[in-house]
Formats: structure tokens, C-alpha cells, sequence
């Protein structure tokens, strides 16, 4: 099984491109993901992964996503290589991006989108106005809910 799963803060704006036979849109960032553990001189540290995105879920990104936004990301580790210029064998790391989502509200970041997220397909939920993260429940569907 190949399955990721990310929490960090953009460090670009990601850099879309458009292209291929049905010109779709292709993201490319990177996030920085602290690590679990600090270093003995209490500074924090930090991995930056590469990642890519492919269709909405890179439109999705170019509308939404800038430089320090906290996102989780879902998706998959893929390698490969490619022959610089200079003849020399370049390998490659990235994760590919199956699913988005905000990591963190409006009101906690800087000027992002507000606390949402996206599966890769059309489906984008924005959140309610509470304020606290929180959905309001209609009132009158008790009866609905899977647990009491």
C-alpha cells in the first residue's frame, strides 16, 4: 500500500501549469511539515515535500492555496528520474495529491480562503458562519442522527 498523509504549510504559491492532450492544469509545491520530535537545542524542524497536484484538484489550488496556508494532503509517494542537461541521471520524490483540504480557518490564518476542503472531484464544501469550526445542525432532524 503507497498512502501519504501530510500536514504542513505551503512554502510558494504553487506553480500551475497548463498542458497535455485535454489541457489540464498540473500544481506543483511544496510543503513544510514539522517533525514529530525537536532538536536538543529546542529548535524545531522541519521536512519540505515536494508534492503534485493534477486536474480540479490543481485548479482548486491555484484559486485557493498561497504561500503559508496550512492544507493536509492526501495522496501517494511516486519516484522517477530523468537526464539533466549536463548528462547526469536526476531522481525524483514527489507526492501526488489525491485529496486537499484546509488545515486550519479563516480566522487563523493570514488572508487564506476560508476553513474548507476538496476531494479532487467538484465536490467543495465551504464551512458554515458559526465561527467555532463547528456546522450547525438544523433544528428538527434529531431523529436522523446515527447516534444520541
Amino acid at each position: 500500500m503507497n498512502k501519504v498523509i501530510l500536514m504542513g504549510r505551503l512554502t510558494r504559491d504553487p506553480e500551475v501549469r497548463y498542458g497535455g492532450a485535454n489541457n489540464s492544469a498540473v500544481a506543483r509545491f511544496s510543503l513544510a511539515v514539522d517533525r514529530r520530535f525537536k532538536r536538543e537545542n529546542d529548535e524545531q524542524t522541519a521536512d519540505f515535500i515536494n508534492c503534485v497536484a493534477f486536474g480540479k484538484t490543481a485548479e482548486f489550488l491555484e484559486k485557493y492555496a498561497r504561500k503559508g496556508t496550512k492544507f493536509v494532503v492526501e495522496g501517494r509517494i511516486q519516484t522517477g528520474s530523468y537526464t539533466n542537461k549536463d548528462g547526469q541521471k536526476v531522481y525524483t520524490t514527489d507526492v501526488v495529491c489525491e485529496n486537499v483540504e484546509f488545515a486550519e480557518s479563516k480566522n487563523s490564518q493570514s488572508g487564506g480562503a476560508a476553513n474548507s476542503g476538496f476531494d479532487g472531484g467538484s465536490n467543495f464544501t465551504p464551512s458554515s458562519d458559526a465561527g467555532d469550526g463547528f456546522m450547525n445542525i438544523p433544528d428538527g432532524i434529531d431523529e436522523e442522527l446515527p447516534f444520541n
